[in-house]
């Protein structure tokens, strides 16, 4: 594994932290929310940028900030409005298409060879990641337009990820206006679309500052190094670990049980990241 690769990982490794950090900042709706946490990341952005000079980001097209900011408002947006028309297991799991589209349409990148064994890979721990997610909640409504707005977020992020592959001249301090954009954008959706409610005492307020920091801030950074200059197909597989170390960070905050699912799960979540970084291994003996 590259250093580039394992940087991305991180990421993969912070979003496993999303929902239990999400459950501690209630009752915030999600825009403010986001807004929030985008403006922490963009803070954040903005003193590792400082080290550089911020001429760095003056050089940078406007259509690559577009580019960033719809990829990161985007997908947000049809997430949530995915899940307040469909908020069921189905809407999840269609949401989670990500990591196998970002395995399959990386084949299109020039000097990427996509293998069988990387797509055999991002099926196994699709499968995985269904039962985790199909697990959680067997209730909930469906309807076709939030099922619709899931796919889109699915293919939203996807397109985003893969995409950065081709700004891989970009400078990742770029991510800090994507960052201060969408924070402006949320605040923006929240303001037509919820009512305001702030953290309720220290553990809200704490869990919304750890969202910020790493979830929903510091992970975008090591993301898009990942997806710049590391395994883009192992990475899409590897992100199938998300939900299941997420359900895992559950279990031990004593939220969640462990169940024989969750294993299996496991099982094969593991078994397709190692098919996926065989087949990685093999690309780059070729």
């Amino acid at each position: 594994m590259t250093q580039a690769t394992a940087i991305g990982f991180t990421a993969v490794l912070m979003w496993a932290l999303l929902a239990l950090f999400t459950i501690g900042s209630a009752p915030v709706p999600p825009f403010l929310l986001n807004a929030i946490c985008f403006a922490i990341g963009g803070t954040i952005g903005l003193i590792w940028t400082a080290r550089k000079g911020f001429a760095v980001l003056r050089g940078i097209s406007w259509k690559v900030y577009a580019f960033g900011t719809i990829g990161l408002f985007g997908y947000h947006a049809l997430y949530f409005s995915a899940f307040r028309l469909a908020p069921s297991a189905e809407t999840g799991l269609i949401a989670y298409l990500w990591p196998l589209f970002i395995v399959l349409f990386s084949g299109l990148l020039p000097g990427e060879r996509l293998r069988p064994l990387h797509i055999l890979g991002a099926l196994i721990a699709f499968a995985g990641a269904a039962l985790i997610v199909l697990g959680r909640d067997p209730g909930g409504e469906n309807n076709v337009a939030g099922l619709v707005l899931a796919f889109g977020c699915a293919l939203t992020w996807a397109a985003y990820s893969v995409l950065s592959r081709r700004l891989g001249s970009v400078p990742t301090e770029s991510v800090t206006i994507y960052c201060l954009a969408t924070a402006a954008l949320s605040v923006v959706a929240h303001l037509l679309l919820e009512e305001t409610l702030w953290p309720t005492g220290a553990l809200g307020w704490a869990s919304v500052l750890a969202l910020g920091l790493g979830p929903v801030g510091a992970a975008f950074f090591t993301w898009d190094i990942g997806m710049k200059k590391g395994d883009i197909q192992f990475l899409g597989v590897a992100s199938y670990a998300a939900p299941l170390l997420s359900t895992l960070a559950l279990v031990a905050a004593g939220i969640a049980p462990a169940t024989t699912t969750l294993a299996i799960a496991a099982v094969l979540i593991a078994g397709g990241a190692a098919l996926a970084a065989s087949a990685s291994a093999r690309k780059g003996q070729a």
